[in-house]
């Protein structure tokens, strides 16, 4: 981390910049003159002290002690003092509100000082005080109390009547003047003899002033330096820090302070024509100091509760003070942010609107440990942050301010001060809402959405995903029905899953992301609902809206990398900070993109609580993490050279390793029920194994519910594009996936990857005429539905769209318009998933055992002649279903297939040639009844009949 400058903020004798005034000199030897100044309303008369010349001969153990001066809240309008006679000295309606009582030394007598204040006392007596030995008594008043000035030790043999010079001070005005602070000058007060010592004053506060105790067996004096009022004005050191944005403790320096001769109030306002203090009745106008700054000296022992009336040119604004608030994190959140365990980071950095110190506004903070200052820009302040400086909480690295009467709605950013002294304007990373791109701002938003989905909720941890239903429908939000919002998505959408049959939706990213054409991917606001489609709480509503059609929500989650926009997350505060500080680390070669640096806490912190942020804020069921295998290789896409191996000279990113194993790990002990998905493409080992199981690697497990097939989906994919007449040659690329079927807990995935950039849709990667692609498009879903894992299907391919899905249209919906001519095959082919998903949820054979070996036997693997495939799948009782796809286009009559000898009969469940699907109806009717003839090992064996291109399901009658 970079060392700050050391704050040149408040210290024990003044605050920052502010210079003691000089005391007089010994040299001097003469008493200074003060000159008393009383406030506007009161009449004041000059208060003359006598002088004596004393010469003691009796010894310190003969002295007698001064009484203590004892006052309260006494503040006389006028003074009137007599002069001295050499044995009495005669007060008259004297009641000074404070008054410092000297030390006179044995061959000097001090010369003493009264300070003036207002006062509406009304009776006052004194008692005579009478010099032998000086006994100062007390001063009574009748209503109101008042301050008396006593001479200590003071043992008068001769004195000489000589003139003594009033003491000036400066009083604030109290009717909304401007306030400013005492001046010493250094005037000489002539004596005919002795000198009197050096004489100091105390400002009385507004509370009043308890002068200083002394006795016979002690004197205890203040030092003179604590005692004079310094100049409240910001220092010309602070000032510059300020004003430049690289100040890490505004706090320090601006709002109210105790100083020396009462409380000094500083404002940094800048364009104000004037600043106001307002504590309860008084109403000060501070100095202008100039640059925005503004500062007075009030005679106050406590900081009071106040507000500012800033004036500035057509208005005038009351607001309170940014600078009188204690901070809003405290150490646990600061710790846990250090230590990579803030679960919920959400919480503690950001723009939050709450309640601090019983004020109502917005609590800013910020991740940027490497600034030199942060300032925050918004319209609440025409986007000139200078006059809303930041504070540094320490060692965390973490910025923060509170901001008085801002609240939602109003749109910011962070002004960070960088290393080399340049500046940038950056999106808030914790932003919970952006503007809608291609502006850039965050906005400041809370959540007020009342959930609905709580039976949802309860029901999801019944059973985990791999041993329940699981069948996903993929949607590009945006385009899926292009124009819709949130909330007219969410009445469209859950109906029409739910009609077909789906389990789940995945969202395709929906975190906010500047360039639409990355249909998400590229994210830039990682915790924002992308604004295109309306605020988070519209998107919460769509989220409700699915669990109440009982439709699970997926989303795809994109931790693996971020674009490198200068207004985002790319050196954030001028140097690596989300980022690898290594370029060849950080750079992310296919993309263009920048990775994240998952060894650095605060970034691994940053993107586990991210995952816990969809999961507990919008009830999302579970993520899909994109890119994992970029994740887990150092030398992912990278030539010898690009790369440095890890510590054991492997190729493995650690870190990587260890960031997902803990994010899986937080998530599934935080929220029951939910899943992650892996889309990892290599054959790295346990991604989808317990993180504290190893394997023979000896890494443990990533942790993860599930895992993409991407083998199965690229041998399946290629063996379909054939024609017929070649299959055979490619039948291994149907039955492979066998062999590694139960190594992980698997998806099928037919997702948006496979129908874009020239791959072609679905139904056009099929070979043949028109209705030979439709009848294979029919017979490869058959096969994947009754495959082990789970399923995925990308939108538009549920009813055979012909086109590629461009994210600026959508799918083609069109299609499925009864005035077009094709109408009846398209739908008919959304029938068939819809009946697909419907006996699919109701076997347990086709999902019980999904990861379980027990629940697959092969009937016919090896029929690569006839491009057959047979198997059966089982639930845990034994309970059979039968899948058998024909992928030539020709019938075979009567084709035999051994079955188990128990079941007594078996019926079509769904065959993808029925002519309600669009296909010839090549169909077996009626119920099929075992032969005792074995066959393929078994020793009972039926006889079908196979439509061409088609996958026949059969159950037990």
């Amino acid at each position: 981390m970079t060392p700050r400058p050391e704050s040149s903020g408040s210290r024990p004798k003044g605050t920052a910049g502010e210079k003691i005034p000089e005391q007089p000199t010994a040299a001097q030897k003469k008493s200074a003159a003060k000159k008393t100044a009383v406030p506007k309303q009161a009449a004041a008369k000059k208060a003359t002290a006598p002088a004596k010349k004393a010469a003691v001969k009796k010894t310190a153990a003969t002295r007698s002690p001064a009484t203590k001066a004892t006052a309260k809240k006494a503040a006389p309008a006028k003074t009137t003092a007599k002069k001295a006679v050499e044995k009495k000295a005669v007060a008259k309606k004297a009641a000074p509100e404070k008054a410092t009582a000297t030390k006179a030394t044995a061959e000097k007598v001090a010369a003493t000082k009264a300070t003036a204040e207002k006062t509406t006392a009304k009776k006052t007596t004194a008692k005579k005080a009478t010099t032998k030995k000086a006994t100062a008594t007390k001063a009574t008043a009748t209503k109101a109390v008042a301050k008396k000035a006593t001479t200590k030790k003071a043992v008068a043999k001769k004195a000489t009547t000589t003139k003594a010079a009033a003491t000036k001070s400066t009083a604030t005005k109290t009717t909304g003047t401007k306030a400013t602070a005492a001046k010493p000058p250094a005037k000489k007060a002539p004596t005919k003899k002795a000198p009197a010592k050096k004489a100091t004053t105390k400002k009385a506060t507004a509370g009043g002033n308890t002068a200083g105790d002394s006795t016979a067996a002690q004197a205890q004096t203040v030092p003179p330096e604590m005692e004079l009022a310094v100049s409240p004005a910001v220092g010309s050191a602070d000032r510059d820090r300020l004003l430049n944005g690289t100040h890490h403790n505004p706090h320090s320096v601006l709002g109210a302070h105790p100083v020396p001769g009462g409380i000094a109030f500083r404002a940094f306002r800048p364009y104000a024509l004037s600043v106001t203090v307002v504590a309860g009745e008084v109403r000060t106008e501070l100095q202008n100091d100039g640059e925005g700054f503004f500062s007075g000296l009030l005679p106050l022992r406590e900081v009071p509760e106040y507000r500012l009336l800033v004036a500035y040119e057509g208005t005038v604004l009351d607001t309170e003070d940014a600078y009188r608030f204690l901070p809003t994190l405290g150490d646990l959140d600061l710790h846990l942010i250090g230590e990579g365990r803030h679960e919920e980071l959400w919480t503690a950095l950001g723009a939050h609107p709450m309640t601090h110190q019983g004020v109502t506004g917005t609590r800013f903070s910020v991740w940027a440990p490497n600034a030199l200052g942060v300032r925050v820009a918004g319209t609440f302040n025409f986007w000139d942050g200078t006059g809303h400086v930041m504070r540094s909480l320490g060692s965390s690295g973490v910025w923060e301010l509170f901001l008085p009467d801002i609240g939602e709605g109003e749109l910011y950013k962070f002004e960070i001060t960088r290393p080399d002294g340049s500046k940038t304007m950056r999106a808030d990373p914790m932003a919970r809402r952006t503007e809608v791109p291609p502006a850039t701002s965050s906005v400041i938003t809370s959540s007020g959405y009342e959930w609905s989905d709580t039976e949802w909720l309860a029901r999801r941890a019944e059973a985990p995903a791999h041993e329940a239903p699981f069948s996903v429908y993929e949607v590009h939000l945006p385009s899926w029905r292009p124009g819709l919002t949130y909330r007219q998505l969410a009445e469209q959408l859950p109906g029409y899953v739910k009609n077909l049959g789906f389990t789940h939706v995945e969202l395709m990213p929906v975190a906010e992301h500047p360039f639409g054409g990355s249909w998400g991917y590229q994210v830039t606001g990682f915790y924002a609902p992308t604004a295109r489609l309306g605020t988070p709480d519209d998107f919460r509503y769509l989220v409700d809206s699915l669990h109440r059609a009982g439709i699970g929500v997926l989303m795809d989650w994109v931790p693996a990398h971020f674009p490198r926009d200068d207004w985002a997350l790319a050196e954030f505060d001028g140097r690596p900070l989300y980022e690898h500080a290594d370029p060849l680390r950080a750079a992310h070669p296919d993309w263009g993109t920048l990775e994240f640096d998952y060894g650095r806490n605060e970034v691994r912190n940053f993107l586990v609580a991210n995952a816990l942020y969809w999961c507990e804020e919008f009830h999302i069921d579970g993520l899909r993490v994109d890119a994992v295998a970029s994740m887990l290789y150092l030398d992912y896409s990278r030539e010898p050279g690009q790369w440095t191996p890890n510590e054991h000279g492997g190729r493995e990113n650690l870190d990587a390793v260890a960031f997902l194993q803990e994010m899986n790990a937080t998530l599934y002990r935080r929220v029951p029920g939910v899943v992650t998905i892996a889309e990892e493409s290599t054959a790295w080992d346990g991604v989808t194994r317990a993180t504290h199981h190893k394997g023979p690697s000896g890494f443990g497990g990533l942790g993860f519910g599930l895992k993409w097939n991407m083998g199965w989906m690229h041998d399946s994919l290629q063996y379909m594009s054939h024609e017929p007449v070649y299959r055979k040659h490619h039948h291994h690329e149907m039955t492979f996936s066998m062999v590694y079927a139960y190594s992980e807990n698997y998806v099928l995935p037919i997702s948006h990857d496979e129908v874009v950039h020239g791959k072609r849709s679905l139904v056009s990667k099929m070979p043949g005429d028109w209705w030979q692609q439709r009848a294979n498009h029919r017979a490869y879903l058959g096969f994947m539905w009754a495959h082990p894992g789970k399923q995925l299907l990308f939108m538009g391919q549920e009813f055979a769209q012909g086109a590629e899905w461009s994210e600026a249209h959508g799918p083609d919906w069109w299609l499925l318009d009864p005035g077009y001519g094709a109408e009846a095959e398209h739908r008919g082919v959304r029938d068939l998933v819809r009946d697909l998903n419907t006996v699919y949820r109701a076997t347990p054979a086709l999902w019980r055992l999904d990861t379980d070996p027990a629940g697959f036997e092969w009937v016919v693997g090896d029929a690569a002649d006839d491009n057959v495939l047979a198997f059966l799948r089982l639930d845990p009782e034994g309970n059979p279903l039968l899948s058998v796809s024909n992928f030539a286009p020709v019938v075979r009559p009567d084709y035999r297939l051994g079955v188990p000898e128990d079941v007594p009969a078996w019926h079509e469940a769904v065959n993808t040639d029925a002519a309600a699907y669009g296909g010839s109806d090549v169909t077996n009717p009626d119920p099929v009844k075992p032969e005792a003839q074995p066959w393929h090992g078994r020793p009972a064996s039926i006889r079908l009949t196979l439509p061409p291109l088609s996958t026949v399901w059969l159950r037990p009658a």
